[in-house]
């Protein structure tokens, strides 16, 4: 009689058990349980949360956002502007090439609508401005000789003397002189101004798409139109006084004390669609905060310098108040791609299944029966092999075994 193989040693056991268990996770297919359970209650809220996502996904996401398309936001923009328009003041009449900086046009042009003028200031001393802080003296021990303040005009010489008008006194200033406020006048250019009109030409180019449009018709006849972006879009040619009032703001006013206007050009294309669908978008809003009197308005100063008799350096210094107009160009181009498209609906049909965790989470915590779908919706299984010694436990006896392994009434009761 044959001897009896001698046993796998311990260790030898629990490795080929692991081995068995990782072929068969490998080849096995798994699949969740389906209990139904008859509850119109918690069918409905299941159903409608079903509904709620579906719709979120359907007009949301794929209509409204359209995610089923590639995109290109910030597209590559080039600005063009041009002003035209004479109008007059108490003085003068101006043109373009006097009120429009800066001249050549681009992005950002300001038009000047009030002026107020320090002219024939020549190098020499003067008295400081009385805008000037700590300016105002009583005597020459009040101001100190070499002294410049950075908000003042020139280099303190010691002197107080009197200023150009009235019986107040400041420091004498080494500077142009006189210097600004001392003898300043006031024009007013805004009178005709509304009637200016500026040529916004705007061509933009979406690269990823090879996409190129501009803002004027080709063959468009520019000399007899203006804007209108019902009857015609691609005449960017705007009155200055359409603009300011687009922008909700009174022209007079905004003359007066300067302010920004921004010109934005929105370029949204769904290029899914013919080139024709593709039109741009114009909206103005005033940027300078209006109700700030500190940041509000807007001027800048220059000077214009000329020569008496060829050897004293004059000139006219200007503080100019404008209304300055800021274009801006933004938008987004779409086009159907089978990526996005993909990632989309695998996201939406992964997010219908938060209605079942949804009511499973209900009927495990709330429901009055919760213990009972528990119990069929979870199986406890006991494993009968003791792998610290490698040997079969006992198998228990029928009526001994984990009852969870029968099906208990109640089920229909769900």
């Amino acid at each position: 009689m044959a001897a009896a193989q001698p046993g796998l040693p311990a260790g030898a056991a629990v490795v080929r058990r692991l081995a068995r268990g990782c072929w068969s996770a490998f080849w096995d297919y798994e699949t969740p349980k389906v209990i139904v359970v008859r509850n119109r209650r918690l069918g409905f809220v299941h159903r409608m949360v079903q509904l709620l996502i579906l719709l979120y996904f359907v007009w949301y996401v794929f209509i409204v956002q359209k995610s089923y398309q590639d995109s290109e936001t910030g597209p590559e923009s080039s600005i063009i502007t041009k002003v035209k328009g004479i109008t007059i003041s108490e003085h003068k009449v101006w043109d373009v090439e006097e009120y429009v900086k800066p001249p050549e046009g681009g992005s950002v042009v300001s038009i000047i609508t009030r002026m107020e003028v320090t002219p024939s200031q020549t190098l020499g001393t003067c008295p400081e401005s009385i805008r000037v802080h700590s300016s105002t003296c009583h005597s020459d021990d009040d101001c100190i000789a070499g002294q410049l303040d950075m908000q003042g005009n020139g280099i303190r010489t010691g002197h107080c003397v009197p200023y150009y008008h009235g019986d107040s006194k400041t420091c004498e200033v080494s500077a142009w002189c006189p210097v600004e406020d001392g003898t300043t006048e006031n024009q007013f250019l805004g009178k005709m101004a509304p009637n200016f009109t500026i040529l916004i030409k705007n061509n933009i180019h979406y690269p990823k798409f090879k996409f190129s449009k501009g803002n004027i018709a080709s063959q468009k006849n520019l000399k007899h139109c203006t804007f209108d972006q019902d009857s015609d879009p691609y005449c960017p040619i705007f009155k200055l006084g359409f603009i300011v009032e687009q922008a909700g703001e009174n022209f007079t006013e905004l003359a007066h004390k300067g302010g920004v206007i921004g010109v934005i050009i929105n370029w949204d294309c769904d290029l899914d669609l013919s080139e024709s669908e593709c039109n741009p978008k114009y909206s103005f809003r005033r940027l300078d905060p209006k109700y700030d009197p500190a940041s509000s308005g807007y001027n800048f100063r220059f000077a214009k310098y000329y020569k008496i008799n060829s050897t004293t350096t004059t000139r006219t210094l200007i503080k100019a108040y404008g209304i300055r107009i800021d274009v801006i160009v933004h938008g987004q181009a779409g086009k159907f791609s089978l990526i996005p498209t993909i990632i989309n609906l695998a996201t939406a049909l992964t997010s219908i299944g938060v209605g079942s965790f949804l009511c499973d989470w209900i009927l495990l915590t709330f429901m009055n029966k919760n213990k009972l779908y528990s119990h069929k919706k979870f199986d406890k299984v006991v494993d009968t092999l003791d792998l610290h010694v490698g040997q079969r436990l006992p198998v228990p006896e029928p009526s001994q075994q984990d009852s969870t392994f029968t099906d208990p009434k109640g089920l229909a009761q769900l």
